[in-house]
């Protein structure tokens, strides 16, 4: 299902819902494509898009020798679409003492778990993907209990590595994203949860960045996380730690690793999840 996902975010900018293997629904993957403003989906945009999407399952297929999964389509206007993921948004413990859960839920926590409400909007974020999981267990890892004093989230998304970092310590967080939407519902999202006193939102890019920062996370893909190492070693203090996943385990951690080491980086943990992988590096 994480390779579905990916496709689906990486190709057509969705956004994506699964159920948790304890809820129903799971094994089922459902995506959700805008159209561009200014036009309408017509049947052969539609055709199109899951004549794409049944290649690429079929492909996934050959791959882990299992049937092809089917495609199901239906076109809903924006106010149906924007309700109808909501259904599959649910209060969940993404890790051990952490609950994510929507703001028109008012879950209320027990007294030994930390909650972040949110409302995704256009962020799609909703940390059940597994780069999620792990990025979130990497930075308890590395905040809880200890000083951090700066904290950089790099493609913050809904802002939830941003605010987890603060309900576990960090002093002082900047969360960046270049894409406007993704920021203004990080900043509604960490306003609600108020963590707005610690957490810090913009659109400012990484290259133009000074720093230094204590710890650096960044979910995001390979190719991207690759071009971004530089920064990352100028922007981090003597003995930074960098926490990176939206790397899938093999290859790809192998090669950002080579990158890494180039600049010093020494690797200091990994997490595995699934198919994906999370690794935590310390900058002496």
């Amino acid at each position: 299902m994480e390779s579905i996902c990916d496709f689906l975010v990486g190709v057509f900018e969705a956004g994506v819902e699964t159920g948790a293997k304890d809820e129903s629904g799971y094994g089922v993957v459902h995506g959700y494509i805008r159209s561009p403003e200014e036009i309408s989906y017509v049947d052969v945009d539609v055709e199109n898009t899951v004549k794409q999407i049944s290649g690429y399952l079929a492909e996934l297929s050959t791959i882990f020798d299992v049937e092809p999964a089917e495609v199901v389509h239906e076109i809903m206007v924006e106010d149906d679409w924007g309700k109808s993921w909501k259904t599959f948004f649910h209060p969940l413990a993404i890790i051990p003492g952490l609950i994510v859960a929507p703001t028109w839920e008012g879950y209320i926590p027990r007294s030994d778990e930390l909650v972040i409400n949110m409302d995704p909007g256009m962020a799609f974020g909703t940390g059940h993907h597994a780069t999620t999981a792990l990025c979130l267990e990497c930075i308890v890892d590395v905040v809880d209990g200890t000083k951090v004093l700066s904290f950089l989230d790099v493609g913050t998304g809904t802002g939830i590595l941003a605010m987890a970092a603060a309900l576990f310590g960090a002093e002082s967080v900047l969360a960046i994203d270049n894409d406007p939407d993704a920021v203004g519902v990080a900043a509604d999202n960490i306003r609600y949860n108020g963590l707005d006193r610690v957490v810090e939102v913009d659109c400012i890019p990484l290259s133009i960045l000074e720093g230094p920062y204590s710890v650096i996370v960044a979910n995001i893909v390979h190719d991207v996380l690759f071009t971004m190492v530089d920064d990352f070693a100028r922007l981090l203090t003597n003995n930074g730690v960098l926490i990176m996943s939206g790397l899938l385990a093999g290859d790809q951690v192998e090669n950002i690793m080579r990158r890494c080491v180039t600049r010093g980086f020494k690797l200091v943990g990994r997490k595995n999840r699934q198919e994906w992988s999370a690794v935590i590096l310390r900058l002496p």
